[in-house]
């Protein structure tokens, strides 16, 4: 697969991008040069070899939860700004 003239200026055309002819045959280069390299994948014996969606065995290290008693509401209230009916009361944010 190679890229050509004209693949550059689709894609300079979808990013609204103005390229002089001289910037098109320089991407077009560079841009072939990185789908060689690429192409070079192709090579490796990938047999065995199990899919990863990152390069180190990254797990998430969460606790078990554990029940525990919470603050009673009369504790709580008295932090509140303002409270009615046992329940912490807040300006409106509802035009």
């Amino acid at each position: 697969m190679s890229i050509t003239l004209k693949d550059v200026e689709h894609v300079a055309n979808l990013a609204r991008l103005e390229l002089s002819d001289a910037e098109k045959e320089q991407f077009t280069g560079q841009l072939n040069a990185i789908l060689k390299y690429a192409e070079k994948l192709n090579e490796l014996d990938t047999d065995g070899v199990e899919p990863t969606s990152h390069v180190l065995n990254v797990t998430n290290v969460m606790r078990e939860d554990v029940v525990k008693p919470s603050l009673p509401i009369e504790k709580v209230l008295q932090n509140a700004p303002d409270e009615e009916d046992g329940q912490i009361k807040v300006p409106a944010v509802l035009e």
